[in-house]
């Protein structure tokens, strides 16, 4: 099967598995789950963007996949465990989450950030992958195990003075996440986390659009010398969630085209 935004034909990486994909709307989740369906899952998108994410199902199931969409408020729990219920409802059991929805601030420094920017970035970029884990581990449980992912960034690992809320709430989803691993190893479930470098997304043109120049200095500091495309994003969750990375948990996989190592 070829997704419809590149010329990909699954080998069936994720034949049967029901994967859940917040952020699903545009950029790396829209990505993912054209991939992911690609792969021969049944891929369920959560998104607050019902008219993207129709359009998307339809793309999927207009070339043979499984896809159902649901919508979902990351700023609010309640929404979040709906939606996983919602995975329930149609398909009885969850393997693979790939927890990709996140919001970004407004650029400034640190003085300049605002409580009101710390709170909107705990709830969406922290306390929403927290309570979707204990939702989806919940549901896997009925399975015998499972596998989740969860979108970081490379700039949850250094100083981050253009983004200082949104790399600190990514710095505490690295600890989370390396903890639900721990945690969960015993019970078959794998957490694992990426850490996407620049990706040419909406959210990287907003940026660049507020503070020009950003995507030329990312690309000056990336030794690839380009950003990723979200479909390159989405290759690397798409192995963590299959059966090829069983040994794999507790990792935060740089994807980044070197741009750590620098």
């Amino acid at each position: 099967m070829t997704t419809t935004n590149g010329n990909h034909t699954g080998v069936g990486l994720l034949t049967d598995k029901i994967i859940f994909v917040t952020g699903a709307s545009r950029g790396i989740g829209a990505a993912a789950a054209r991939l992911f369906a690609a792969e021969r899952a049944k891929v369920v998108l959560a998104a607050r963007d019902t008219d993207a994410l129709a359009r998307i199902v339809a793309d999927i199931r207009a070339f043979g996949g499984t896809a159902d969409a649901v919508t979902v408020d990351l700023a609010e729990s309640d929404s979040i465990i709906a939606a996983v219920n919602h995975v329930q409802q149609l398909h009885g059991r969850l393997d693979g989450a790939f927890n990709n929805g996140a919001m970004v601030q407004e650029p400034g420094p640190l003085d300049t950030t605002t409580v009101d920017d710390i709170q909107a970035q705990f709830r969406v970029n922290f306390l929403a992958h927290w309570t979707a884990m204990n939702a989806e581990v919940a549901l896997m449980r009925h399975s015998g195990g499972g596998s989740i992912v969860n979108t970081s960034s490379i700039g949850s690992w250094r100083a981050n003075p253009a983004l200082p809320a949104y790399g600190a709430m990514k710095r505490a989803l690295n600890s989370i996440t390396e903890t639900a691993a721990v945690t969960w190893a015993p019970e078959g479930i794998r957490i694992n986390g990426i850490a996407p470098g620049g990706t040419a997304t909406d959210m990287m043109l907003e940026w660049d659009k507020a503070t020009p120049g950003v995507i030329d200095a990312n690309n000056a500091a990336t030794p690839m010398g380009r950003m990723a495309e979200p479909r390159e994003i989405a290759e690397a969750a798409a192995w963590l969630l299959s059966d090829r990375a069983s040994i794999v948990t507790g990792a935060i996989l740089p994807v980044d085209g070197g741009a750590g190592a620098s």
